[in-house]
């Protein structure tokens, strides 16, 4: 069984972990209401999807 022969240090282990992070959502104006949503998703604001109603909202 394979075994490590030195113990990775905290600053190697980190340098190689420096990549892992977080990127925020990509979001895109809604053009039925103007609001923040995901792209290529219903609105959850408004529940349009390309020009058309997908989901109903209840008011």
């Amino acid at each position: 069984m394979a075994v490590p022969k030195h113990k990775t240090s905290k600053s190697r282990r980190d340098k190689r972990r420096t990549h892992w992070k977080l990127t925020a959502p990509a979001l895109v104006e809604c053009p039925q209401c103007h609001q923040p949503k995901r792209p290529h998703r219903v609105c959850p604001n408004c529940g349009y999807y390309r020009g058309r109603v997908a989901v109903k909202q209840e008011d």
